[in-house]
């Protein structure tokens, strides 16, 4: 038999500021289940969101005051252990990918958006990116635009134009 201490369980970076906004959000989801109907009877149609909801603020409390009662940990960064710089990143280009989406367009966007993201994720040579970033917008493009006809972003490239040039080719 060995005899191990007893495992402390520390509450990481972040972890109570993650958890009392846990306890905001069913709080507010609670009373948005009963801006619905109220709580009239058990059969109302709030009733299941409402205590789908009730449920949640009562865990997330539970969960949010657990976690004040550890010690914090020591020696942990929240932003390196946490939010490491590769993640702050990717989080960086989606957000510049979503703003420049519409007037750029959904071609060059996407384009540029997976040729940088793949090169520092995957760190090839740019022959290598260029043909798996070539190789994914043509797929995507097919599958949503042609098969789907979802309409993307047009923003400075002539898609329309193009698209009916092919078309008339095959005419």
């Amino acid at each position: 038999m060995s005899s191990h201490p007893p495992l402390v369980q520390t509450r990481k970076p972040g972890e109570s500021s993650f958890c009392f906004l846990l306890v905001m959000g069913s709080l507010y989801l609670f009373w948005q289940a009963y801006k619905i109907s109220g709580f009239s009877e058990l059969s109302s149609p709030g009733a299941f969101p409402l205590a789908a909801s009730a449920t949640m603020v009562l865990a997330s409390c539970i969960v949010f005051i657990n976690t004040l009662k550890r010690p914090a940990a020591e020696g942990v960064r929240f932003v390196y252990h946490c939010f490491p710089p590769i993640v702050a990143t990717i989080m960086a280009l989606i957000l510049i990918y979503s703003v420049v989406l519409e007037s750029l367009g959904f071609i060059l966007s996407s384009f540029a958006f997976l040729f940088i993201t793949i090169q520092f994720l995957y760190r090839r040579s740019v022959l290598t990116t260029l043909s798996i970033t070539l190789l994914a917008l043509v797929v995507v493009y097919t599958v949503f635009r042609l098969v789907f006809q979802v309409v993307l972003p047009e923003g400075i490239v002539p898609e329309r134009e193009i698209l009916s040039s092919i078309k008339s080719l095959w005419r």
